[in-house]
Order: C-alpha cells, then sequence, then structure tokens
C-alpha cells in the first residue's frame, strides 16, 4: 500500500511556512514526506497551540511557531520556498485574502500545498465527521469564533484554481479501514462532546446536537472525511 505521504516525497522542502498552524499537526505530515527543509516556521493567530507545537518540536530547533496573521504576513515577498495550511481555510471569512498572502511570501517556482477536508461524497461513518464539526462549527459561531461548515470538494478545487499554480495535482485522501465503532473512537470523542456542550450553555438546540450525535457515534461509527490535497507550483521561475 502506498503511504499517503508519498504524494509529497517530490518536494525538497527548503524553509517552509505552514499557515493556520494551530499546534503544528500538518507539519508531522510534511516531516514524514518532503523529501527534506531546511526550516519549517507555523504561523496562527492563537496562542494556545504555541504550548503544544513548542512540545511537539522541542528536538527540532529549526521548526517554530510565531504568532501572526494569516492575512497581513510579516515576511517578505518570495522568501518561502514551501507554503501550505490544512483544514483551515473554513475558519476566514476571505479564504482568497489568505491564499494571496501565501502566494506572496512564496517563491516563484515554490510548492503550494492546500489541505482541506470536503462534505460531499462521503460514507455514512465519515458524515459523522462531517456533522460533528458543522455542529462545532455552530458553537463557535455563538461565541463570534469565525468558523465556518467545511466546503463541497468543488468549491475547493475552485479556490485552488484561482491561484494559476502549474503542474497542479489533486489529491482525495482518506482512511476507513479501522474499525469504526472501536471504543478507543469514542474514548477520543468524548473530551471534544463534553467541551463543546458545555460552550454550547444557552442554546438548548446546539446541546441537544451534540447529545444526537454522541448518539450517532455508538450506533454508525466515525471515520475522519476525506481531504483534498492540491499541490503546485508557483509561476514565473
Amino acid at each position: 500500500m502506498v503511504a499517503q505521504t508519498d504524494i509529497i516525497k517530490h518536494i525538497p522542502g527548503g524553509r517552509v511556512l505552514d499557515v493556520a498552524t494551530g499546534n503544528g499537526g500538518f507539519i508531522h505530515f510534511l516531516l514524514e514526506g518532503l523529501k527534506g527543509y531546511t526550516e519549517i516556521i507555523g504561523i496562527d493567530t492563537h496562542p494556545r497551540g504555541a504550548e503544544a507545537f513548542a512540545e511537539a518540536f522541542k528536538d527540532r530547533p529549526n521548526i517554530r511557531f510565531e504568532k501572526m496573521d494569516a492575512l497581513s504576513m510579516e515576511f517578505p515577498d518570495a522568501s518561502f520556498d514551501t507554503v501550505c495550511i490544512s483544514n483551515s481555510l473554513h475558519h476566514f471569512d476571505d479564504p482568497q485574502a489568505v491564499l494571496r498572502q501565501m502566494a506572496r511570501v512564496l517563491r516563484p517556482g515554490g510548492h503550494f500545498i492546500v489541505a482541506e477536508m470536503y462534505r460531499d461524497g462521503q460514507t455514512e461513518t465519515q458524515m459523522t465527521h462531517v456533522h460533528l464539526h458543522h455542529w462545532w462549527a455552530a458553537v463557535d459561531r455563538t461565541a463570534g469564533v469565525v468558523h465556518n461548515e467545511t466546503y463541497r470538494r468543488e468549491e475547493i478545487v475552485a479556490l485552488v484554481a484561482g491561484l494559476g499554480l502549474q503542474a497542479l495535482a489533486l489529491h482525495d485522501l482518506s482512511d476507513t479501514s479501522e474499525n469504526p465503532l472501536a471504543p478507543e473512537i469514542l474514548a477520543e470523542l468524548n473530551p471534544a462532546f463534553d467541551r463543546y456542550i458545555q460552550r454550547a450553555e444557552g442554546h438548548p438546540d446546539l446541546q441537544a446536537r451534540g447529545a444526537e450525535l454522541r448518539q450517532r457515534v455508538h450506533e454508525i461509527g466515525f471515520h475522519g472525511a476525506t481531504s483534498l490535497i492540491a499541490i503546485g507550483t508557483k509561476p514565473g521561475d
């Protein structure tokens, strides 16, 4: 079986920027797949992930976190060899503006990577993930947090197409090989259910939706939704 990370094994990496990095989850994917790298910088406006990020990469001094707004990056033009964003475009009111900023700081000939889960064409167990994500997004919005529902696949393709990348390749990645009703899945999701039901206090409809989704996990199960990974290069080299 071909590893999912093989889709980026041809990319030398160089100086890498991971936008909306959170706790650096996508960087692990990069480390497994990239041909190499000289430096990886993860940026995010929310410092809550910085501690987990620092712990995860404490033995890698050339991987670091910077608190920075993706809509107004402080980096010079053409200062990175690879730029990427994973499962974060739906967290912005203007995702095209974020992509434009990423293109600005990418050197001509550099690699642009967009990874985003989508909501259509999923199995029933994967739809559990989609429904959960949309519930989490609805709860976040009650607190004024920008968190939109996930895109349809064609919407992600359209966003990426607007960048004018060369040698664009699209990969649909999913893994439904695990038992969707494994007890450890519920054990992993339970804290998120508890946290979001508590956050939804004052919104009984959202709390009830959370209880329904917890029951769905028990009855139907859970698999991660399919993600689209788009990889291309910036024109001009």
